[in-house]
């Protein structure tokens, strides 16, 4: 693995990323009267999760990088149950690379956040 120089080399970024593009993709298969509703909550808390980890890199400290980290985390929960919704709903039905990128970007943030909490 090369260095990390930048957010943007981090891998849980990358993925994030890809999850932020397949959310966009499957709501824009949602109802007109969703608009501002379960879509917009839907892509909002999905751009939060690669927005926290580049915030908290940003920030050049241990500690505010973990909080990010831990806010990202928090987001991604929040995403995996408004896509539980979105399918109990009928709006979407296949969210099955959605799922496998939010389990990936989870165990990602929980194996750094668990690390970086160890080092103290």
């Amino acid at each position: 693995m090369g260095t990390v120089t930048s957010f943007k080399d981090l891998i849980v970024w990358q993925k994030s990323m890809d999850l932020v593009m397949d959310v966009y993709l499957l709501s824009n298969a949602f109802p007109a009267d969703e608009k501002f509703g379960l879509t917009s909550q839907l892509r909002r808390c999905a751009i939060s999760i690669p927005s926290n980890i580049a915030e908290g890199w940003g920030r050049n400290s241990t500690k505010s990088y973990l909080h990010f980290l831990r806010i990202a985390n928090g987001s991604l929960s929040e995403l995996e149950t408004q896509l539980i919704i979105a399918k109990k709903l009928n709006h979407i039905t296949d969210t099955q690379k959605a799922d496998g990128l939010i389990i990936e970007v989870s165990k990602m943030l929980n194996s750094i956040i668990r690390t970086l909490s160890e080092r103290g």
